[in-house]
């Protein structure tokens, strides 16, 4: 007999030429996927953020109640004796400490006490005045023409809604912030300065970019009648505990509410 010959073994064929994908190995895990959310506008964003835990408002009334222990009697640490003069000490302050706005500020309200008398001033009188602030030919502008714009079309007082303070020279969103809030005692706003924008984010309270974002995440998460009150403490929080380069955790009673990667200290 003739001898048979074997039938050739069939190899099976490639994926690509197929077109279908190949088979998993048999006891390789499926991955799971994880179905991505699309189109939240920021407020649904927020709220779906806050189901997740990090704003959720059990939580943000504790980062709340921590802060009102630690810094109970937190205040503007700008020395003002008026609106006006607040108005001043808080356009000298950017990009300025505020320990050198109260050097600076006591001979100048000495020299012009008054929105009416520091209109009349000349500018190398108030840029000599103020010199060690920064900025200080900018500055000067900017409260010489604060003066003018009160006296002119505010009878000399300084404003008290948010639409006519932005008017002013030198006074933006968080300088009228700051005055209404600390001068008239009206939340229309969170003022946002560096320690807020920084330690919001640390705190996985604000992903925004500019403080103008961070506000108003803000704005979203706290009870209006905190939002005067948590940037006065956060603010001390971030000068005395809660330190940019090397925060002190170990200090802080907001530790264990924190899960941000720069932590020095985990309890």
């Amino acid at each position: 007999m003739p001898a048979t010959k074997k039938a050739p073994k069939k190899t099976p064929k490639k994926a690509a030429a197929s077109g279908k994908k190949a088979a998993p190995a048999k006891g390789t895990p499926k991955a799971k996927s994880t179905p991505i959310k699309k189109g939240l506008e920021p407020k649904a964003l927020a709220k779906t953020r806050a189901l997740g835990g990090d704003l959720a408002p059990e939580r943000i009334a504790a980062i709340l109640k921590g802060l009102d222990e630690a810094y109970p009697n937190a205040e503007c640490a700008l020395h003002h004796r008026s609106p006006w003069e607040l108005l001043v000490a808080t356009i000298l302050s950017a990009q300025c400490t505020d320990v050198r706005v109260n050097m600076v500020t006591p001979e100048l309200f000495r020299r012009f006490p008054t929105p009416e008398a520091m209109r009349k001033a000349s500018l190398p009188e108030l840029e000599e005045l103020i010199k060690t602030t920064g900025f200080y030919r900018n500055k000067a502008k900017s409260i010489k023409g604060a003066a003018e714009k009160i006296v002119t079309d505010f009878g000399g007082k300084v404003p008290q809604t948010l639409d006519e303070l932005i008017t002013v020279p030198g006074a933006a969103r968080k300088t009228a912030n700051v005055v209404l809030g600390v001068s008239f005692g009206k939340a229309e706003g969170v003022v946002v300065d560096t320690h807020v924008f920084r330690i919001s984010h640390r705190l996985d309270l604000a992903k925004g970019d500019t403080p103008q974002k961070v506000e108003q995440e803000l704005m979203e998460i706290l009870p209006k009648d905190h939002w005067i009150s948590f940037s006065h403490q956060i603010i001390h929080h971030g000068r005395q505990v809660c330190i940019a380069r090397s925060p002190k955790c170990d200090k802080c009673n907001l530790e264990q509410l924190c899960h941000s990667e720069d932590k020095t200290w985990w309890s």
